[in-house]
């Protein structure tokens, strides 16, 4: 989604450089500036005429700065917008009520409810007007501002730029936004297995998130060092430092109001340590006994019944339409011969799929079977790349996305390879947007500079974009946090370090092309914006 540059503006207004692409929203001629002699800005509708001139003119309005920087504005003169105690948030439509309860209390003003009248001062919702669900409309004029959208989506964005715009007693200047994302999937994921985090935390980062316009919360709470979500399936294996359900569900409708999905993930069939140290007898042994860590035997009935049974406890506490199947790093695949090493897998592999059949494709086997269980529940799934096997017979369901976060694993295959064969893709770069705590092996902590300067979602594998052929494939991306080496910083520094990163990726998914801003720009707006 590129488009034309937005009227009036001079240079590093934060919005984006001209793309060419029609499909974004544009300024309108009526907006367009001239530059005089002295260097400043003059319309050509301000052109000199024998016409009187009103007592009081306003200059011509320059685009909002904000966090995502806002792709389409026309300009116009005229005082602007602030809020004030005695204006209203009006709604055209119940079904926007949450999104103006929500707007007014964070400015101070009164909700009104569903009105048909119009004051001086008053905010707007409303439903209506073509683009994308997400996209939306913002007009300040004559002392009043409309937010309009296609969906609730859209105006609940509309509302977070309008929030940026009269921060700290901005004014929302006159004229035209119309903005929508480049991507349809924003997401922030973090590890709570190998790191607790506090539900107050949790709830920090998604209004945190909402105002950046996310719209996913990815959540990996299962993994070798422990389960961290009650369980009444199985109570056994979880860690006694863990999120009740209750507090979950506070969690999820908190990101609903903020039109986030929390996204769940019960990785499989490898990092099941915390799951395994209850069930030992499910846990994987080479020909010579000894356990694989973290890596579960699928060649056992039980092995399938158990993971089953946590897939559907958790569908029902997680109702959004995304699931995250894992998938990574199975400990039977990182050996040099996995049919000497696990015979008991290739048997079952022989059994299930006939006589060539190898232990790839039985893992494949048991991602499709985890597949068929959560897509009872209408979810749409994702899966580690690594966790598609290139020489399996078996193969991969075709409805499941590839979450692409490394090329470093054995048999990794290039982003391409996927591509090319139709899969959508979500990009997890690991080189850019893996935040893993304590920095183990080669991971460096990602600074908002570098993915600001360096990144986009077409650059899924190191340093190297793939081909534009392929954007419409790439869903969107995830800033992650590992918690690798938990005690290396607290949950406060971790905020603190992925603050700069998080608006950095926020800006790269809403709009990948060059910015407007440096970087510097970028850091000082970010600074007032809060």
């Amino acid at each position: 989604m590129a488009g034309g540059l937005v009227a009036a503006l001079g240079a590093g207004v934060g919005l984006w450089a001209s793309g060419g692409d029609d499909s974004t929203p544009t300024a309108s001629a009526a907006g367009q500036t001239s530059r005089s002699a002295s260097g400043g800005e003059r319309s050509a509708a301000a052109a000199p005429s024998a016409s009187p001139r009103p007592s009081r003119t306003y200059p011509l309005s320059t685009a909002p700065r904000t966090i995502p920087a806002v792709r389409g504005f026309t300009a116009a003169r005229g005082p602007g917008w602030r809020p004030a105690a005695g204006h209203r948030v009006v709604v055209t439509d119940p079904r926007l009520a949450d999104e103006g309860r929500l707007i007014a209390g964070e400015l101070g003003m009164s909700y009104a409810g569903q009105k048909g009248d119009s004051r001086s001062g008053d905010l707007r919702l409303t439903l209506g007007g073509g683009g994308g669900a997400e996209s939306y409309t913002l007009t300040v004029r004559d002392g009043r501002v409309t937010v309009s959208g296609p969906s609730d989506a859209g105006v609940f964005y509309g509302t977070r730029t309008l929030k940026q715009e009269v921060r700290k007693g901005g004014t929302a200047p006159e004229g035209v936004v119309k903005d929508a994302p480049a991507k349809p999937q924003r997401a922030f994921s973090l590890d709570i297995a190998r790191k607790y985090f506090s539900p107050g935390w949790i709830e920090d980062r998604i209004r945190e998130l909402g105002d950046l316009k996310y719209n996913q919360f990815g959540l990996h709470f299962s993994d070798d060092q422990a389960f961290r979500i009650e369980s009444d399936t199985h109570p056994e294996i979880v860690a006694a430092q863990h999120l009740t359900k209750a507090q979950v569900k506070q969690i999820v409708d908190l990101a609903a109001s903020r039109h986030i999905t929390v996204v769940p993930e019960i990785d499989s069939p490898g990092h099941l340590g915390a799951v395994l140290a209850a069930h030992p007898e499910l846990q994987l042994r080479n020909v010579n006994g000894v356990a694989r860590r973290g890596a579960i035997d699928i060649s056992k009935d039980a092995s399938a019944k158990l993971l089953d049974d946590l897939l559907g406890e958790y569908a029902g506490l997680f109702p959004g339409a995304q699931w995250h199947l894992g998938g990574d790093e199975y400990q039977a695949l990182t050996v040099s011969n996995p049919a000497a090493s696990f015979p008991q897998l290739a048997a079952a592999a022989r059994q299930r799929y006939g006589s060539g059949a190898g232990v790839a494709d039985l893992a494949t086997g048991w991602l499709n079977d985890r597949a068929d269980t959560i897509r009872a529940h209408d979810r749409t799934m994702r899966v580690w790349n690594d966790g598609f096997f290139r020489n399996s017979t078996v193969k991969p369901a075709s409805d499941l996305v590839v979450a692409y976060w490394t090329g470093k694993e054995i048999g990794a295959r290039v982003p391409a390879e996927y591509l090319s064969a139709g899969r959508k893709v979500l990009n997890y770069n690991d080189e850019y947007l893996y935040y893993v705590l304590g920095e183990p092996q080669t991971f460096v902590y990602p600074t908002g500079q570098r993915i600001y300067e360096q990144w986009t979602p077409r650059v899924l594998r190191g340093r190297t974009p793939v081909s534009s052929a392929y954007d419409a494939q790439i869903l969107g991306g995830s800033f992650s946090v590992w918690c690798d080496l938990a005690n290396s910083q607290t949950q406060d520094q971790v905020a603190a370090g992925i603050r700069m990163p998080l608006r950095a990726t926020s800006q790269k998914l809403w709009d990948a092309r060059t910015p407007a801003l440096t970087w510097a720009q970028f850091r000082t707006l970010a600074g007032r914006l809060g």
